[in-house]
């Protein structure tokens, strides 16, 4: 089912995106390695709020590639996406981009010249600075990918099917995203490390590392793929491996259903997205189930989005009383451009 892979339709990648995020790459090593001779053996990366010292280190390897890593799986992930990502990738590099080299500098700043990490201390303005240059990014990096987002195409009709009485329904879809999976494996990867060098007792503790790690590998693996399922008793979309969280909706509660071509940065990003559009599960661009239910909308993306939003109408029709509450009751679909109350 359709990932947020490659665009094989262009054969193509986007090496202007690559070289630009070989820079940030290239900067998060370049600096720690460049002042090495004038750091101490452990770098203090963490200073709690209100206070001038340090409470947390790292050794100068892992605090140079730690960053490093975590700017090279989403930049990777990107570059995997191809075309597709091109209207949401700057919205997304480069405010994260600019956060990260600018906590290295930050890091290296306040250990440069250091006997011990104990001695470094935060520089609040440096921080406040890097925050402020990081929200400009984020405006930025959103304005561009408005003005690189395609318009939907015009909407046709509700597409309708009919249904014999007793008539089983048993239609499926699911959709899955290769670079979700992948950075679930990689954070869970670095969450296992993390707790067996710490029981090992191989370096100081590391739970500080390997809990939101894992935590966010859990997040990663719960959105990586989502199956939607239309039976008699209506729709039924779930997430993860396991199938939960769920969400259903009777056909009785259905106003109505449709097949929609939406892009990420139409709907602001990947995952479970909130926007003018009502409710957006976005794997992949490309074709969404959309339903409208109490006047708000849900859409996910999968595969044969039109036969499952046809099954739907012709539940929601079989239901109504005297079909006074089918679709075609109700109007068929929102207005082209129509936007969430």
């Amino acid at each position: 089912m359709g990932g947020a892979g490659a665009d094989r339709g262009s054969g193509r990648r986007p090496w202007g995106a690559l070289g630009a995020s070989a820079a940030p790459l290239l900067l998060l090593l370049a600096l720690p390695l460049a002042a090495a001779h004038r750091l101490p053996d452990r770098l203090a990366t963490h200073w709690s709020g209100g206070s001038a010292r340090p409470d947390d280190s790292l050794p100068l390897w892992a605090a140079t590639l730690f960053p490093a890593l975590i700017w090279a799986v989403l930049a990777g992930g990107t570059l995997l996406a191809g075309r597709r990502a091109d209207t949401w990738r700057a919205a997304v590099l480069l405010p994260t981009g600019v956060a990260l080299v600018g906590a290295q500098a930050a890091i290296v700043r306040a250990n440069v010249d250091r006997a011990d990490w104990r001695d470094a201390e935060s520089a609040p303005v440096w921080g406040v600075a890097v925050a402020v240059a990081a929200v400009a990014a984020a405006v930025l990096g959103v304005l561009l990918s408005r003005r690189r987002a395609p318009d939907a195409p015009p909407r046709a009709a509700a597409p309708h099917a009919e249904l014999a009485p007793g008539e089983p329904v048993d239609w499926v879809s699911r959709t899955s995203s290769p670079w979700m999976h992948a950075l679930a494996a990689v954070f869970g990867a670095g969450a296992v490390a993390a707790a067996v060098v710490t029981v090992a007792g191989l370096t100081d503790p590391l739970w500080a590392l390997a809990a939101p790690f894992a935590l966010v590998a859990v997040a990663c693996l719960v959105c990586a793929s989502v199956e939607a399922a239309v039976t008699r008793e209506g729709l039924r979309v779930t997430f993860g491996p396991l199938g939960r969280p769920v969400r259903r909706w009777a056909p009785e509660t259905i106003e109505t259903a449709y097949a929609e071509h939406r892009t990420p940065g139409q709907v602001g990003g990947w995952g479970y997205r909130l926007s003018g559009l009502g409710t957006t599960v976005m794997l992949r661009a490309g074709e969404c189930l959309v339903v409208r239910a109490k006047g708000k909308a849900f859409a996910v993306s999968v595969d044969d989005a039109e036969r499952g939003a046809a099954l739907l109408n012709a539940l929601n029709a079989v239901n109504a009383p005297n079909g006074s509450n089918g679709p075609n009751a109700l109007g068929a679909r929102p207005a082209p451009g129509a936007r969430n109350p």
